[in-house]
């Protein structure tokens, strides 16, 4: 006899995300939340309490398991601690998909429905070298990252960021240990604007005269500015990020930021439920895009100062496009 497929009402699935405040994140609960809905599929929310916050993370994958979940929607903050609690989930049936952030290794999920993030660091890298044209051979570049755990959508991020600016990298699994002196260090910012702010400021005691700011994110690209502009310097900082958040693309509109690469977590979030409800009906896992590990849902640059040979769309598109 075949599998009878599980009515949508017998189905719960559970969403986890790094925090519930970050605009990106609420907006993949949105997506989750109508898809849920419009399957009659019951969806249950965990988020940890900051970005970073593992063990919250790690006690809502217990829940799942004991509710009887058939998938785990998942954006990891510690990308290899939680590998143990996933393999768990999954020895008990469940359907595992990352969202966004990789597990590390990527194939501890399921399946990963994600931005191609070194892509999207890559883009604005590229960007930012083409913007300055000559001058990016005597850049002094500040790199604002997420977390000193390193998870990998932060390695992506700014390995592809330094390889799209031309700059030679050390082991590509890792940020930190380059050695091309226009690097002028790392600090990381928790992907908030408060760490954005302080991260930002320790780098200008470091060598006040950076002039080329990578941020991991956009609230983090927010306070970098802030701290640029108590000293009068942000005018004459390009400043990059990633994510493509209203709020975002807004500053890229008002000059704050120079360029961004947008992302699509509604997409993630509505395809993540539609895999889960499949998995519950026939057992059928989602394939990942060809050529790669992931299912990538897109990533766009936008800026309104585009340069040649890096593709980019407006404001006025990345505002149609945005979230947030």
């Amino acid at each position: 006899m075949g599998v009878a497929p599980a009515a949508a009402a017998d189905i719960t699935a559970c969403l986890i995300t790094k925090t519930d405040t970050n605009p990106f994140f609420v907006k993949m609960k949105e997506g989750a939340t109508a898809k849920a809905e419009e399957l009659g599929i019951e969806l249950k929310s965990f988020a940890g309490k900051v970005d970073g916050d593992h063990e919250t993370q790690v006690a809502a994958i217990e829940t799942c398991i004991a509710d009887g979940a058939k998938g785990i929607l998942l954006t990891a903050s510690d990308t290899s601690s939680i590998v143990p609690a996933v393999q768990q989930a999954r020895d008990n049936g469940l359907l595992v998909i990352a969202l966004d952030t990789p597990l590390s290794p990527i194939d501890a999920a399921d399946a990963t429905f994600a931005t191609d993030n070194f892509l999207a660091g890559e883009l604005i890298g590229k960007w930012a070298a083409g913007a300055l044209g000559d001058k990016a051979a005597d850049a002094k570049i500040g790199m604002l990252d997420l977390a000193i755990s390193q998870p990998t959508v932060g390695v992506l991020r700014d390995q592809g960021f330094l390889q799209g600016f031309g700059i030679d990298l050390g082991d590509p699994n890792k940020w930190g240990d380059e050695t091309d002196s226009r690097i002028v260090g790392n600090d990381v910012t928790q992907g908030n604007e408060e760490g954005g702010r302080r991260a930002m400021e320790n780098l200008l005691a470091k060598d006040p005269m950076i002039n080329v700011v990578y941020t991991i994110n956009e609230p983090a690209a927010a306070g970098a500015y802030e701290a640029l502009k108590s000293i009068g310097r942000e005018n004459d900082v390009l400043i990059v990020s990633v994510d493509g958040g209203c709020p975002g693309v807004q500053n890229v509109k008002d000059g704050v930021i120079g360029a961004t690469s947008q992302q699509y977590p509604l997409l993630m979030a509505s395809l993540g439920i539609e895999a889960i409800k499949t998995w519950a009906d026939n057992g059928a896992k989602p394939e990942p895009t060809a050529g790669k590990d992931f299912f990538d849902t897109g990533v766009a640059l936008v800026t309104d100062q585009p340069v040649d040979g890096v593709d980019s769309i407006d404001t006025a598109k990345g505002t149609d496009l945005c979230w947030g």
